[in-house]
């Protein structure tokens, strides 16, 4: 019986079709050179909608989206700037944002948002001072990463659309 038991098995087993399937990924590196930095993620405040009255989106460095006025917040949460590179434990960097407001652009179209009030975040690896503005490599491989969060201004029936711009981020290693 038990022999009858395993070949019942065996048999069910043959009427199934293997299947393959195959997809591919892109592999990247970027070799970062001593006293240098560069962006790892973009400033995104996401999906919101704009209301009948004026408002801002404030996005700390640690992340946090909150809205006034008549703006409100939809869907994901967005993201702070960050940036990362690589200098010498306990080294000085100075830092600098060069714009002081930015004008973000509708694609497609002439309507503006401005950006300004930009807030660098502190981390472990970069322990920001404010006066001046810089920050202590405390990583003892020198890798070092920090936020950078701001606020968007927001008009009264902003058009719907996706806005961009650009803003520069100047270190200066001690």
């Amino acid at each position: 019986m038990m022999a009858l038991a395993v070949c019942a098995c065996f048999h069910s087993t043959q009427g199934i079709a293997k299947e393959r399937a195959t997809a591919q990924a892109r592999a990247e590196a970027i070799v970062v050179a001593p006293l240098s930095f560069f962006k790892v993620d973009d400033l995104d405040f996401a999906r919101f909608i704009a209301g009948t009255t004026s408002g801002t989106i404030v996005m700390s460095p640690s992340g946090a989206r909150a809205a006034t006025g008549g703006v409100r917040l939809a869907g994901s949460a967005g993201t702070p700037a960050r940036f990362a590179g690589f200098g010498r434990y306990n080294q000085v960097v100075s830092i600098a944002i060069s714009n002081t407001s930015v004008r973000l652009t509708r694609v497609g179209g002439t309507e503006t948002m401005r950006l300004d009030t930009f807030v660098i975040g502190s981390t472990p690896e970069a322990q920001l001072t404010t006066s001046p503005l810089a920050f202590r490599i405390a990583s003892q491989s020198g890798m070092f990463n920090f936020p950078v969060g701001a606020t968007l201004r927001v008009s009264a029936r902003q058009a719907p659309g996706a806005y961009r711009g650009s803003f520069s981020v100047t270190l200066q290693y001690q």
